[in-house]
């Protein structure tokens, strides 16, 4: 298809930082780019996903927003979408939302597809977002929730109809996780592991919201039940001293691995028994898609669209959040039951496969950009 006979689709995001959303707005482009031409608009900064897009020959503009509601960073911009010819918006969260539909004001072009693939904590209605969600949110326009939690919050908490809002879960490419990519005793020797250790793991930005210090209480709880219990916390963040603290407080160290920031999750995933996430706010983690389609049980709590991903007693074990008895519980119970393991990870693969797949995702993706355009087209 010729350069100027594809649509342009304006991906608007925060920035290109790894996480969630900034990955599926990346893949969304690598996998559609041969019906359209898709730019990206990051209204804070660039990160690191944006400077690999740049380099694949993407077009990625950096708007440097301002503290408040940035009036100037609202024109410019609507003046970039004109020189670049958009004609559709996909706004990843709620404040590039508000952007896109303010930069737009008064007119109904171009169409905007709003993706809300979480929320923040606490989560409480606002009332001066509900009217302008009212008043700017178009006709042409659509509004895609990542679960039902997440459908249900911007029901209760922004005012948009129900029948307006569409549930596209998360997915990811599963058949990367169906064989292994290292020998599991080869990755346990690097970590000072040994075959005999039964290994939680936990892939997660530090940060409070993912309320680690409730993951280590488990542990300690864990460990004094069955002393091989191991704990390897994948990620980074502004909670990591704090975390450090608590490890030292618990008396731990020896049950827990700090690993930072890793390119080789998969491999660790293939290493490990348990997946744990014990987060106080969610909404649809890719991470326990990613334990899932490797064929780890998982423990977690039962926050956002947690329950959505696993089905208590047939893919893991849930507990409330904070709950770090019933999560120690929970690893010390499938610690002691290899067989118990197994059924719950098979079981979560098949899920993931049926219901988290990168294909069903882009597939629904691409009937809401071909939809949105087709409308689009007729209206303006």
């Amino acid at each position: 298809m010729q350069e100027r006979s594809r649509p342009v689709v304006c991906q608007l995001l925060h920035s290109l930082v790894v996480g969630g959303a900034e990955v599926l707005a990346a893949e969304l482009a690598r996998r559609l780019s041969d019906k359209y031409r898709f730019v990206f608009a990051c209204l804070d900064e660039l990160g690191p996903i944006g400077e690999q897009l740049r380099g694949e020959g993407f077009t990625v503009e950096v708007f440097r927003r301002r503290p408040g509601i940035d009036l100037k960073c609202m024109k410019r911009l609507w003046q970039w979408w004109r020189q670049q010819r958009v004609e559709l918006v996909h706004a990843h969260q709620y404040t590039p939302f508000f952007y896109a539909a303010a930069a737009r004001a008064w007119r109904a072009w171009p169409p905007i597809l709003f993706t809300e693939h979480g929320r923040f904590f606490p989560d409480y209605p606002r009332r001066k977002r509900m009217l302008f969600n009212r008043v700017m949110l178009r006709r042409g326009d659509r509004v895609v929730a990542v679960g039902q939690a997440v459908r249900s919050a911007l029901v209760r908490n922004e005012g948009i109809p129900q029948r307006r809002i569409e549930v596209i879960y998360n997915g990811i490419d599963v058949a990367a996780f169906a064989s292994r990519p290292a020998d599991a005793a080869e990755v346990r020797c690097e970590l000072g592991l040994d075959g005999g250790d039964v290994v939680v793991i936990q892939v997660a930005r530090l940060d409070y919201l993912k309320d680690h210090p409730t993951a280590l209480r488990a542990i300690h709880q864990a460990s004094s039940q069955c002393d091989r219990v191991r704990l390897l916390v994948v990620g980074d963040g502004p909670e990591r001293p704090r975390i450090e603290t608590e490890i030292a407080r618990l008396g731990i160290a020896n049950h827990v691995r700090m690993l930072g920031l890793r390119q080789d999750v998969l491999r660790l995933l293939w290493a490990s028994d348990i997946f744990l996430l014990s987060s106080i706010s969610e909404g649809i983690p890719v991470t326990i898609i990613e334990a899932m389609a490797t064929g780890l049980p998982v423990v977690a709590t039962t926050v956002g669209g947690v329950p959505e991903l696993v089905l208590d007693g047939q893919t893991g074990l849930l507990a409330p959040a904070g709950d770090y008895q019933r999560l120690g519980d929970s690893i010390v119970r499938l610690a002691q039951a290899p067989q118990l393991r197994a059924e719950m990870g098979s079981a979560g693969r098949r899920r993931a496969c049926e219901m988290f797949s990168q294909e069903k995702m882009h597939g629904a993706y691409l009937s809401c950009y071909e939809e949105m355009l087709g409308n689009g087209k007729l209206g303006r």
